[in-house]
């Protein structure tokens, strides 16, 4: 025996005295105890088989008693044992005795392809002159049906070298037992592990993934050729994104292997967004009622990938109900535990499994081994105790006698069968189906590694040696731990040229291949490999796959969805329905001034300052610059009309300078007349100056310019109408407004009316200056170039105090609009300020209304507008006497009938 703490031997010889108890009374003799948690371990595993080993009524003498079970074993220099479940079903009796034998039941050719993997790797070992050429290997294969304590009664029947299995006791006679390949069960294997451990035994399982076997502190000799589970479901979860699946059912057992798998692929699933609609869960041996909840499940579920976490044998029950209720159109994901297990893909399943996704252990192209499946004769082979249930089997034939057996194929024979000659041949049409040559791949590897582990012992030189004082390990009798050193560092390539070695934690190189099953005409199912996961290439190639190649059970060549919601396209974010998990959501259309431009996304984000969402907002695009522009149509027309006025305007001011001296140009005040004209040009000219992109200097001038021109323009229009009201009343006796009619007066109306006006404006430049600047607030989607005003209590005096000039002159030219002359400027003024009052009042509300250019063309508009009815009111009525009735423009025709005692003085 081996200490747990120190790999150094521990003798330790344990007997049993006879006694009165029912198990007998306990003795130690010839005890060697260097470590107490090791023997203390030791007896404890002793105390739990002894209730395998002892009858349940001892008879005097406390005899041991077990069950005396064939193995199929193979002398040699060095042992290998074998635990393999050659037969699925078992039958236990309620009260196991000695006189009821433990029956296997259910022969598998599949497991039994596995022992000839071994027997076979073995056999060409032995006639390699390279790798061991001086010792034999031998075997040593024991059937556990599936069975834990069957599992454990043939390890330790290996460890002692005896028939029976006790624990602590060692037969000399045979050769050293250098490792035990096996089990297939996870649970199985744990508990060959914990036993093993104890004694530093290397085991090598071929087809035990369960991540638990990881644990050195718990299983320091374990190793395994297949992968460990913590890879499968890592190749599984990329397999799910790959197909864009997010919504899944899983189905598990309730064993260590269904349980922990399981849960590493939910956590798994979870890392890659993935959500489990349902998980349920059955016992072993499944119950009808589990099963019936299951059924309900499935078909009810929304999710039409569903992931199946079991060893075959336990899965089958649960499939076969599943198919009683016509369930078609599901996705089933299978594990390596039953991807191509023939026990599952049979033609009762075919129908509803078709179109299957399994994850399966890498296979190699193993000519050699088919060749030995097929060249199996039980006459060659007289020590295989399964090979005549194998050719039950094969040929549907049964032999004579053949219940004296000591392992019964099956539990009861065909009677109805013909009789096996034994001379019957093999084809490959009859183990095609039933061979998997992915698990005998490793078994195989599992072998060899053992044959180069010991290969490198057997070429240690003495004194370099890796044990205590440099010593080397004899070959011939070496311990289990000094084994198990170099079993860790065992490194080769394959006669298939692939590289076996084991990690720290005993796994090896993790690939896979990805196969599909596919129905053919017969009914049968076919494992087609389809692609492959392989974890030692860089992250992001590590999937492959033949989207072509894959069959689905659809019966069509798209891939089928399975989505709690339809993913959420770009432009869209998905807000998570409360209750439900994560798959399950709402899309809702990004807000304004966001963007989402990935599918599925959780979040829309802002656009930056200068762009804006497209209208499917999945991209931001340069925002829309917006400010009235001379190309446009409305600046455009508005810059032509103030052209046009500007234009006309010019030429009356050149009609009147050239009619300066005649009556009419001469009685209404020439000089004002000429003042206000050019007032009104260069007023019409201020209004291009709000078209175009906004720059500084624009947006200094242009309200400023626009303010005191136009207070210029009212300051004469007020002096022309208080100096029509002076004129005519100063002709009236003893007026004392004569004094009022010299030259200055309207110099200093229009002066003082002008300054005031450019006190305003200069204050506000000198206060605050306008600024051009881009508004992305004021309208969506757009960047409004203008000019800001900076003051608005500036803009809003400017416009207060032209509107007073405004109102006064309107006031005092509607008070002298019926004064008696011929023509009388008043009544024309009236109109004019009555047009400027009309427009700007009706101005304000839509200002305050309107954003971006339309502001500024209405501010254009205005201005326009105002001035051109100063310049149509006031002086069309005098061009159309200037220019079409010459003949009114005499003095005697100003002064007229009614002004024969009134004389006017030109001034």
């Amino acid at each position: 025996m081996v200490s747990y703490f120190n790999p150094q031997p521990v003798v330790c010889m344990y007997f049993i005295s006879p006694g009165t108890g029912s198990h007998g009374n306990f003795h130690k003799d010839a005890i060697t105890v260097r470590n107490s948690p090791t023997m203390i371990l030791a007896t404890l595993v002793d105390f739990l088989m002894l209730p395998l080993l002892v009858s349940p009524v001892d008879p005097p003498g406390c005899i041991l008693r077990s069950r005396d079970v064939a193995a199929f074993q193979q002398d040699g220099d060095i042992l290998i044992g074998g635990i393999f479940p050659v037969h699925f079903d078992w039958n236990i009796p309620k009260k196991p005795s000695s006189e009821q034998p433990f029956l296997c039941h259910t022969f598998s050719v599949r497991v039994y392809g596995w022992v000839q993997a071994m027997v076979f790797t073995i056999n060409e070992i032995n006639q390699d002159q390279v790798l061991l050429p001086n010792v034999t290997l031998g075997f040593l294969i024991h059937d556990s049906c599936f069975s834990m304590g069957r599992a454990l009664e043939g390890t330790v029947q290996m460890v002692n070298g005896q028939n029976k299995p006790i624990l602590n006791y060692q037969c000399q006679s045979q050769a050293p037992l250098a490792a035990i390949v096996g089990e297939s069960l996870s649970t199985t294997s744990i508990s060959m592990a914990r036993l093993l451990g104890l004694y530093r035994y290397p085991q090598i399982s071929y087809f035990s993934s369960s991540p638990l076997l990881n644990d050195k502190m718990q299983f320091p000799s374990f190793f395994r050729t297949i992968p460990n589970d913590d890879v499968q479901v890592h190749a599984l979860a990329q397999l799910v994104v790959h197909f864009g699946w997010t919504w899944v059912g899983l189905v598990s057992s309730e064993d260590d292997y269904g349980e922990f798998g399981s849960q590493l692929l939910r956590k798994e699933l979870q890392v890659f967004g993935v959500c489990v609609a349902f998980h349920k869960t059955f016992p072993v041996p499944p119950v009808r009622g589990k099963i019936y909840h299951i059924i309900e499940m499935v078909k009810r579920s929304s999710a039409n990938v569903v992931f199946v976490v079991s060893p075959d044998y336990y899965l089958l029950p649960v499939m076969k109900d599943l198919t009683k209720h016509h369930i078609t159109g599901k996705v089933w994901i299978a594990t390596e535990a039953w991807s191509t297990s023939p026990t599952v893909s049979t033609k009762q399943l075919s129908n509803m499994l078709r179109g299957t996704i399994g994850l399966t252990v890498h296979e190699a192209d193993m000519h050699n081994l088919k060749e030995f499946m097929l060249n199996l004769r039980p006459s060659s082979s007289p020590n295989d105790i399964f090979i005549k249930s194998f050719w039950e089997e094969a040929f549907n034939c049964r032999w004579k006698n053949y219940e004296d057996s000591p392992i019964q194929a099956t539990s009861e024979v065909n009677m109805t069968r013909d009789f096996c000659t034994g001379s019957e041949k093999l084809f490959i049409s009859q183990t095609s189906i039933e061979y998997d040559y992915r698990i005998s791949y490793n078994v195989y590897n599992a072998i060899y590694s053992m044959a180069h582990a010991l290969q490198n012992m057997s070429s240690c030189v003495p004194g370099e040696g890796p044990f205590a004082n440099s010593t080397c390990a004899d070959i011939h009798d070496f311990k289990p731990w000094q084994f198990l050193h170099y079993m860790k560092k065992v490194y080769f390539r394959n006669k298939m040229g692939e590289e076996m070695y084991y990690d720290s934690n005993g796994n090896p190189p993790a690939l896979y291949d990805i196969v599909n099953w596919q129905q053919q005409p017969n009914g049968t199912i076919q494992y087609v490999k389809v692609g492959s996961f392989d974890s030692r290439v860089p992250k992001g190639q590590q999937l492959s796959i033949n989207m072509n190649g894959i069959q689905w059970n659809t019966q069509r060549p798209e891939v089928p969805r399975s989505l709690c919601t339809e993913s959420c396209p770009s432009g869209y974010r998905k807000a998570i329905r409360k209750g439900q998990p994560l798959c399950c959501f709402d899309c809702l259309p990004c807000a304004e001034g966001e963007i989402s431009n990935a599918t599925d996304s959780t979040t829309c984000w802002p656009c930056p300052i200068n762009y804006w969402p497209n209208w499917r907002r999945n991209e931001c695009v340069l925002k829309r610059i917006e400010f009235l522009t001379y190309q446009e149509p409305l600046g455009g027309t508005l810059t032509a009309v103030a052209s046009f006025f500007a234009v006309t305007t010019a030429a009356v001011l050149c009609i009147f300078i050239k009619h300066r001296d005649t009556a009419i140009v001469k009685a209404n005040n020439r000089e004002l007349s000429f003042l206000l004209l050019g007032a009104l040009v260069i007023s019409f000219l201020c209004s291009m100056l709000f078209t175009g992109k906004p720059q500084l200097a624009t947006c200094l001038i242009r309200q400023p310019a626009f303010g005191v021109t136009f207070a210029l323009c009212l300051s004469c229009v007020l002096a022309k109408t208080i100096i029509v009201v002076i004129a005519f009343n100063a002709t009236k006796p003893n007026s004392n407004l004569r004094e009022w009619l010299g030259p200055w007066v309207p110099i200093v109306i229009v002066s003082a009316s002008t300054l005031l006006q450019i006190f305003i404006c200069a204050t506000w430049l000198l206060m605050c200056p306008p600024f051009p600047e881009k508004n992305i607030r004021l309208k969506t989607g757009t960047v409004v170039w203008q000019c800001n005003e900076c003051s608005d209590i500036a803009f809003w005096c400017m416009l207060s105090y032209m509107g007073f000039l405004a109102c006064l002159s309107f006031l005092v030219a509607f008070l002298a609009r019926k004064l008696p002359d011929s023509f009388n400027e008043s009544k024309w003024i009236t109109f004019s300020m009555l047009v400027f009052l009309c427009v700007w009042l009706t101005f304000i509300p839509g200002y305050l209304s309107t954003q971006g250019k339309y502001t500024v063309a209405l501010m254009v508009f205005g201005i326009i507008s105002s001035n051109a009815g100063i310049l149509i009111c006031i002086f069309s009525p005098k061009c159309y006497i200037l220019l079409l009735r010459p003949d009114m423009n005499t003095r005697e025709q100003l002064l007229g009938k009614g002004t024969k005692n009134r004389k006017i003085k030109a001034i």
